[in-house]
């Protein structure tokens, strides 16, 4: 993943922009951004009319054919610019730009969900033009100055009613009956975030993602118009259209949000390339992981662990459960798991303790999971993690989407559709047990021979039925697999201050090699356990001493 100045924060692989003196804004602060109520942006009063007439009975139908209309032609860069005053504000300027607290659209509408635009400038350069749908019609919402207030800032001058904005949040009853509170807001690119009741915002979902971690610079689609239905005073959801664009691709969405302890988004795609795209991403996800639990080497400060989550939870075509614990790599590392008609997958949190985190300010015990599950046969294809190192926590390093086998056709719409759900907890979406902790430990020096590495891999497997199986371990099986080198050594130790077992395997590789491994519970053929699964490389063998002259 290349730059994105459009993303609520800091892409794979991106520098954030300078603050004056050289200072980076830190990842923390632009989250801030976009959960500080005080950067919302409410909306003019109702009756402004439209350039032209609007159509009656407004729906997904409409932003489909705008879609394979944009598609028909050429990418138009320019069509996308701001002015230059707003694109030159500094981080510290555009936190100046707050909400007239007053006023939010859809206040007198009974319902619990308002409205909430953002003000273009700093990185969101991409101007976005909002819509509000009532009764079926759908009226544009003019820009004016007179929504904010600027602080230090000069008020922006002769600015256009249609400027547009850098996207929007909504807010509803999420935590309380009576306070409003963020559940989902886009902001940058065709980034999008939701939480779920109690839950912090951490990694975000992407609506397409082209070219990530490819061989070419990637390429981020952005969102030209939005529109959102206004909901009546007894909705319990939320209905939201976007219109996507890039050089490469135009797309239509559909985003039906439904508010509650776990949040979920059904999400309809229509996509329609422009050209040939061999990497494109689907349910694209993006999240940070600088340290874990065992990644002491890794750690910048006091607080154990570092990230916004930490493990690819995947479900197969076949049924199979899968946990791949994320890294922080030396080098770039993208991982395939080729599959047909996957069950879904998504980038979790699964470590829910403060106590690893020690960290009053980020809360990244309290992030969310985002779980995507395909609707439909998606075909074949493969799920794809990317893994990009970092040295600081401002900076997402991590990406995960699925890619279809065949490149989608020229011209053409292909539908997607899934739902996305944000998650505080995995243990309800299989039965089995599941990886507690894991750790890869260093290189072995004791069993190591001519040529070959080892190294022992530690997994602590708890919950599903093992703790029925502690009552006779030995019924219970330790089954690995690798997919070069071999197992030297395994172990598999009842665990009963967890519920479960502690799997040790000791594998060698010959130097320089990559090999996969997977580790899984059974008894008597019956799986107990989701499958573990990590990769490594084995050190490359020393070049020989050159004689001296």
């Amino acid at each position: 993943m290349r730059p994105n100045p459009d993303a609520q924060s800091p892409g794979p692989c991106e520098a954030a922009p300078a603050r004056k003196g050289g200072e980076r804004p830190s990842r923390r602060l632009l989250l801030g951004l976009l959960g500080s109520t005080g950067m919302l942006a409410a909306l003019p009063a109702a009756g402004q009319a439209p350039t032209s007439a609007p159509k009656a009975s407004f729906g997904y139908a409409d932003v489909v054919e705008r879609a394979r209309q944009l598609g028909e032609r050429p990418f138009d860069a320019d069509a996308a610019r701001i002015p230059e005053s707003l694109s030159q504000l500094s981080y510290d300027s555009y936190r100046e730009i707050r909400l007239r607290r007053d006023k939010a659209f859809w206040r007198d509408g009974g319902s619990d969900f308002r409205l909430l635009p953002f003000h273009l400038g700093f990185l969101h350069d991409k101007p976005v033009q909002l819509h509000s749908v009532a009764n079926g019609v759908a009226l544009p919402i003019p820009f004016t100055t007179a929504l904010f207030e600027y602080g230090k800032v000069p008020v922006p001058k002769g600015l256009s009613p249609s400027l547009g904005f850098a996207g929007f949040a909504v807010t509803t009853t999420l935590n309380h009956p009576t306070v409003q509170d963020e559940v989902i807001s886009f902001l940058g690119a065709s980034y999008f975030r939701l939480i779920g009741r109690g839950q912090r915002y951490g990694l975000s979902a992407r609506s397409l993602a082209l070219d990530i971690g490819g061989a070419y610079p990637e390429e981020f689609p952005f969102m030209r118009a939005l529109w959102l239905e206004e909901p009546a005073p007894d909705a319990t959801e939320l209905v939201i259209y976007a219109l996507l664009d890039s050089p490469s691709v135009a797309g239509a969405y559909r985003y039906v949000v439904r508010p509650g302890p776990t949040t979920h988004v059904d999400v309809t795609a229509t996509i329609v390339p422009r050209k040939v795209i061999e990497r494109i991403g689907i349910a694209p996800l993006t999240s940070m992981f600088q340290a874990g639990e065992g990644d002491l080497a890794q750690r910048s400060d006091f607080r154990p662990e570092i990230h916004d989550s930490d493990g690819l939870m995947m479900q197969a075509g076949s049924g199979e459960w899968i946990w791949r614990p994320l890294r922080n790599p030396r080098s770039l590392r993208i991982a395939s798991f080729v599959d047909e008609n996957p069950r879904g997958f998504g980038l979790m949190q699964r470590d829910r303790d403060f106590g690893n985190y020690q960290d009053l300010e980020a809360h990244y015990h309290a992030r969310p999971g985002y779980w995507v599950e395909p609707q439909g046969e998606w075909g074949k294809g493969r799920i794809e993690l990317i893994e990009i190192p970092t040295d600081n926590e401002a900076f997402d390093n991590i990406g995960a989407c699925w890619t279809p086998e065949a490149p989608l056709p020229v011209g053409e719409a292909s539908e997607f559709r899934y739902s996305l759900s944000a998650l505080s907890t995995t243990g309800p979406l299989h039965p089995y047990a599941q990886t507690q902790h894991s750790f890869a430990g260093s290189d072995l020096e004791d069993g190591h021979a001519q040529g070959q590495g080892s190294k022992r891999f530690i997994v602590d497997f708890a919950g599903g039925d093992l703790a029925y199986h502690l009552g006779d371990p030995a019924r219970v099986e330790l089954a690995v697999s690798v997919t070069a080198g071999s197992v030297m050594t395994r172990i598999l130790q009842p665990n009963p201050a967890a519920g479960g077992f502690r799997a040790i395997v000791d594998a060698s590789l010959p130097d320089g090699q990559t090999g996969e491994m997977r580790i899984f519970l059974r008894a008597r053929g019956r799986t107990l356990s989701e499958t573990w699964t990590s990769s490594w490389t084995a050190p490359a063998a020393a070049a020989p001493p050159q004689p001296s002259e």
